[in-house]
Parts: C-alpha cells; sequence; structure tokens
C-alpha cells in the first residue's frame, strides 16, 4: 500500500495508529484528514509533521466536496476511518454532533471511496456496540448488536451502513471492535489520564456510581497493531474484535493508579452514575488471533506504568488542553455531582 488515508489521526488512536504505521512501513504515504475539533491535537504528530510521507488535511469528513478534492489528488490505496465523536458523557449532553459525524461522515467517506474504488476501507469501530454483559460471558462478532447511549447507537448505525454497503455494492470493508484503549495522546477527559492528572494535583478522582462497572483495557498500540492486521489481511465483510483480555473494574482500577503513583485512596470521591452505564465490557478475540495473526502484545501493568510515565514527562502537553472549553466542561460535568462519599 502506497497511500493511505487515515481520518481523525490528529485524536488518540489516529494518531498512534499514524505514527505506528510510518515508523513500521517505509514505503507508505499517511494523508491525515482531521477536522480539529475539541480533541484533534495537531501536537500529537509534530514529530512527523514535516516528513515528505505524512500530509495533513484539516477537514469535515461530512464535506463531501472536500474529501473528493483530497481523495482525487492521487490514487488511494486504503481509507482507514477514525473520525468520530467518542465521548458517552457528552454524546448524552448533545447526541448531535455524533449522529452528524458518526453517520453521516461515514456515509460521505463510503460514497466517496465508492466513487473513486478505493480498494480496501477499515470502519474502526467500538465494543460499545454490543451493549452490556452480565457477570460472565464475552462479545464476538456474533453478539447482536444493542447499543445502550447515544455515542454506541451512532457508532452502531455507522457499522450498519458500512455492512450494507459490502452487501448491497460488494464494498470491500471490514469493520474493527475494541475495548477500552490507554496509553499515551489520550484526551483527557477519559477515565486513566484524567485520574492521572488529577491525583498528580492532589485533586479528587470522580468514580461513577460504586464503581463496579467493569472494562477490558488494551494498550493503545495493540489496537494499532490489530487495525494494520485487520487493513492488511482482513476479509471483506468481517468483523474484527481486539481485546487485551485485561478486565478491571473501575474502582479496582482507580485504586492500582493512586498505588502506582503513590497517592491516598482518600482522593476517590463517588459521583452520580452516568444514565444508562453499561455494567461490563469484555471481548473473546480469539477470531483476530486465529485469522489475522494478531494478539495482544502490552502486559497491562507494564503498559500502565508506561502510561504514566509519558503523562509525568509530558505535563505541558496535559495543561495546555485542560485549558479553556475543557475545564467548562468538566467543571459543567463533574462540578456538581461529587459527594463527600468515599
Amino acid at each position: 500500500m502506497k497511500r493511505i488515508i487515515v481520518t481523525g489521526g490528529c485524536g488518540f488512536i489516529g494518531s498512534n495508529f499514524i505514527r505506528h504505521l510510518w515508523t513500521t512501513d517505509p514505503g507508505v504515504t499517511i494523508v491525515n484528514i482531521d477536522k480539529l475539533t475539541y480533541a484533534g491535537n495537531p501536537e500529537n504528530l509534530a514529530d512527523i509533521e514535516d516528513d515528505s510521507r505524512y500530509e495533513f488535511q484539516q477537514g469535515d469528513i461530512c464535506d463531501r466536496e472536500f474529501l473528493e478534492r483530497v481523495f482525487a489528488e492521487q490514487p488511494v490505496d486504503a481509507v482507514v476511518n477514525f473520525a468520530a465523536e467518542s465521548h458517552v458523557d457528552r454524546s448524552i449532553l448533545d447526541s448531535g454532533p455524533f449522529v452528524r459525524t458518526n453517520i453521516v461522515g461515514t456515509q460521505q467517506l463510503l460514497d466517496v471511496s465508492r466513487q473513486l474504488e478505493v480498494p480496501k476501507y477499515v470502519q474502526v469501530s467500538t465494543d460499545e456496540v454490543y451493549g452490556s454483559l452480565g457477570s460472565d460471558g464475552y462479545f464476538t462478532e456474533e453478539t447482536p448488536l444493542a447499543p445502550n447511549s447515544p455515542y454506541s447507537a451512532s457508532k452502531t448505525a455507522a457499522d450498519l451502513l458500512v455492512r450494507a454497503y459490502h452487501h448491497t455494492f460488494d464494498f470491500p470493508a471490514v469493520i474493527t471492535r475494541c475495548s477500552n484503549n490507554y496509553g499515551p495522546y489520550q484526551f483527557p477527559e477519559k477515565l486513566i489520564p484524567l485520574f492521572l492528572a488529577n491525583a498528580q494535583k492532589d485533586e479528587s478522582l470522580p468514580v461513577y456510581g460504586t464503581g463496579n462497572n467493569v472494562r477490558d483495557w488494551i494498550h493503545v498500540l495493540d489496537h494499532c497493531r490489530g487495525v494494520e492486521a485487520a487493513l492488511r489481511q482482513g476479509c471483506p465483510g468481517e468483523v474484527y474484535n481486539f481485546g487485551g483480555r485485561t478486565e478491571f473494574t473501575n474502582l479496582e482500577l482507580t485504586k492500582l493508579l493512586l498505588r502506582l503513583l503513590g497517592k491516598p485512596e482518600s482522593l476517590i470521591r463517588f459521583v452520580t452514575d452516568r444514565p444508562g452505564h453499561d455494567l461490563r465490557y469484555a471481548i473473546d478475540c480469539s477470531k483476530a488471533e486465529n485469522e489475522l495473526g494478531w494478539k495482544p502484545q502490552v502486559p497491562f501493568e507494564q503498559g500502565l506504568r508506561e502510561t504514566i510515565d509519558w503523562y509525568q514527562q509530558n505535563r505541558q502537553w496535559v495543561e495546555h488542553i485542560q485549558s479553556g472549553e475543557y475545564r467548562e466542561y468538566y467543571q459543567r460535568q463533574y462540578g456538581q455531582r461529587l459527594s463527600s462519599t468515599s
């Protein structure tokens, strides 16, 4: 593959994927399309921005004319769509941007890719499209879709569009679904970077409800390796799940973070639970292991320690993001919900 278009490449997972591909494949040219909304940060790729194999195009995937212009500049060998509004809490406050970007934007990408006969398309999705698990069992690629938030509903709709384009037009698309990511460059409204930043300043860590919701954690580079495997080896029309086989309750993870940081558990503050909060996510990734030769490589505690080190060494990056609009959102989301319960 010579020219790959990556959408949402200035976000957390997208920027890690671009850097991974740029590092491991010297023959590839990457075109990064990003609208640069609140979570899109071009600083995430500052180390490669002047390289001839990397090109940045600021624009909206809902803008058909913009997409046609970028796609037509040179032949496109593949499209990898990371572009999405992705935070559940924000989707509860206002689902409009999620419907527009995640559904309409995907439809525009599909239409332009089909029009120009792009030979491979990867839709990067989430395990949240499956809904919630009980205390046992795992999501497989055959699990019925049952989204429980506006965010996951918009991602489900996008997945179904991709599926329909493959079925109707024989469009060469694959879908990947992944569990919770962690690692460098993650926007600090998500649990791990948020709690790291707060704990370093001896501020409270807002844990939803009782903290008993369970998540399966995967290092972002393991996810990126999975997306690359699906891109290169995935069978059109198929879905591939990626997980870390590492389950923690939110409270267990919070206590582990505090222990690794040498901070007291008294920083924990329980806040009113998120509406419709899914109880548990857990991924069966055996299909990806068997068909793509992929498996998670980063042990969780090692990856978590490395993530902590990265954030401690890049405090200026975090402080820059945590100013302005983000602080206003944080106060609106958590300011009135802190309780004295610990």
